[in-house]
């Protein structure tokens, strides 16, 4: 595809986007205060994500959901997700305020169990499929649920604990897809929903657009997860951004001639990501659902299984970490599937290297590629790049997003000058309410409004953002953020050790692995399985380090005292 000169195609970009935002559009800004803080936001945005589901009982008998070998249309759906919402209400005590979990792989019952439980005024807490009990137990003392609704695997994990925390909580459990025996008040899927016998009606609730909708937890720099609180309007702005960041190519291809004739495909996207992260569920859930599209949910990533999906569903978009768009276009079956369908390849999770934006581009027969960047704390997506522009611009991950600004400071807070590197601010309503429990680290991280993303970026003349490195100690594995600090601490446990550093190391498939160096104590011995099954028992197994060295000598510190980690990446990795 020939791209128009640079100044040329940037003056369609921006007459694009202000276009969609002229007042009486459809994405007319207006200032408001959100939390005390003045701020921008979409004057036409619904209220809260309950009305947006409810809007979509109009799509009555299209296919909305696809596992494996099957299929449910929106009117089921609904029915399903009126008779869990009502069960909730009336045998379970939920309402406003309270908390449902939900534990399981990326089967049909989670995106259910969500609909039906924010459609009560609750908050589903989001939790990692890869949990141990440990790290489980965790999540559900602190988030404190009323009911937890989990598979085979994670009931497993919690029968340990079940009784501590129905002491606790009261917790209730609702089986999904398991034979196991229930533990003292459980209860099977089939127990409590009953779509035969569906009430007509949602519960009658007020859902006020600040409340919490979500609790997603995100990996901390201290060890422990922080509980993300994601609010209803957090997260139909951010649904509202994707829709105005897609709108943007469309408006420019018309204003040259060039847009492409309606698509009669229904939208299909393939969501092969987790739902407890916000790439899955509020990057393709959400905006699947709202244009009446269809989601096809995997097992597991398997990229020959994939295709072979792609061609039997017409799938229209697949949204994942690099990783997979790579694994895709250089699987032997990509030349005999039927992928003409796909009009989008792309993701976030993770940066897309500039050659792999370049072959997505060459290679999708009517699509283009498309990124974006964002974090839990901000409901979903920074900014997003697409089409020609990130043909264009392959190193960028697009404008800020139209309610948010952006800032870029020193490491002391101060401002910088344009075009100048140094880590990247966010303030608008995407910006999560704060860390549940955690006073503290919400004041640490959201300063008047303004969110410190903890990733080092530059602005250019444009407008444009760009990801150069991050100030938060972490490996970024396969989309997966891994603390350093929560891997050392865990480590620490073991009486072997006398020091451990953890970092990152580049991974081809992966985007970067966990690597650590340990210094035993003077006479111990441990060796690479021991630790991985002393991590194992701790750790989620994506936290694990893959790649690990014993030195027998002290590691390198800095003047503070601190492990200075380049160095010993560099020594070690090369």
């Amino acid at each position: 595809m020939t791209t128009p000169p640079a100044a040329e195609l940037i003056a369609g970009y921006r007459a694009a986007w202000n276009s969609l935002i002229e007042p009486g559009g459809r994405f007319e800004m207006v200032d408001t205060e959100v939390g005390g803080i003045p701020m921008r936001v979409f004057a036409g945005a619904p209220a809260n994500m309950r009305d947006l589901w409810a809007f979509t009982a109009g799509y009555g008998d299209r296919r909305y959901l696809v596992f494996e070998d099957e299929t449910l249309t929106y009117a089921e759906a609904h029915r399903i997700v009126r008779s869990l919402a009502c069960a909730l209400r009336e045998r379970y005590g939920v309402g406003p305020g309270d908390r449902v979990a939900v534990a399981m792989r990326n089967y049909p019952e989670w995106v259910l169990s969500y609909w039906a439980i924010i459609s009560t005024g609750a908050a589903c807490v989001g939790m990692n499929a890869w949990w141990t009990t440990t790290e489980m137990e965790y999540a559900l003392t602190d988030s404190e649920p009323a009911v937890l609704i989990c598979d085979h695997e994670r009931l497993e994990r919690v029968d340990p604990i079940h009784d501590a925390l129905q002491e606790r909580c009261g917790l209730r459990v609702i089986s999904v897809r398991t034979g196991r025996p229930l533990p003292a008040g459980g209860a099977t899927w089939s127990d409590v929903v009953d779509p035969d016998t569906a009430p007509d009606a949602l519960p009658s609730v007020e859902i006020d657009p600040d409340d919490d909708m979500c609790i997603f937890y995100t990996s901390g720099t201290t060890g422990h997860a922080k509980g993300a609180q994601l609010t209803h309007r957090g997260s139909v702005h951010n649904l509202m951004h994707i829709g105005f960041m897609q709108e943007i190519p469309k408006v420019m291809a018309a204003e040259t001639g060039a847009a492409p004739s309606p698509n009669a495909l229904q939208p299909c996207v393939m969501a092969p990501t987790p739902l407890f992260h916000v790439t899955a569920n509020n990057c393709l859930l959400h905006p699947a659902t709202a244009v009446g599209g269809a989601i096809v949910l995997t097992y597991r990533w398997d990229p020959g299984r994939a295709l072979e999906l792609i061609e039997r569903e017409r799938v229209t978009s697949l949204s994942g970490v690099p990783t997979m768009s790579r694994e895709l276009l250089s699987h032997p079956d990509w030349a005999r599937r039927d992928t003409s369908s796909m009009q989008s390849l792309g993701g976030g999770g993770a940066s897309f290297q500039p050659d792999l934006v370049a072959k997505i581009g060459s290679t999708l027969e009517s699509g283009m590629p498309s990124t974006g960047y964002g974090l839990t704390e901000t409901h979903g997506i920074v900014a997003a790049n697409s089409a020609a522009m990130y043909l264009a611009k392959p190193a960028s991950c697009g404008p800020i997003v139209p309610t948010c600004d952006g800032v870029i400071r020193d490491e002391l807070g101060n401002d910088l000058e344009p075009g100048e590197t140094g880590i990247l601010w966010v303030k608008g309503p995407i910006i999560i309410k704060g860390y549940l429990n955690k006073p503290e680290a919400t004041a640490q991280a959201i300063q008047d409004g303004w969110f410190n993303t903890g990733d080092i970026a530059r602005i250019d003349d444009d407008g444009f953002v760009y990801i150069v490195d991050r100030a938060k100690d972490m490996v970024l594995r396969g989309g997966e953020n891994v603390y350093c600090s929560e891997v050392e601490n865990a480590m620490y446990h073991h009486d072997a050790v006398a020091e451990a550093a953890v970092f990152a190391v580049p991974d081809e498939r992966l985007g970067e692995e966990v690597g650590m160096a340990v210094v035993l104590r003077p006479g111990a011995a441990l060796d690479a399985d021991q630790v991985r099954a002393f991590l194992g028992e701790r750790l989620a197994a994506y936290k694990v380090p893959a790649h690990i060295w014993f030195l027998d000598e002290a590691l390198p510190r800095n003047a503070n005292g601190k492990f200075v980690k380049r160095t010993l990446r560099e020594r070690l990795v090369g």
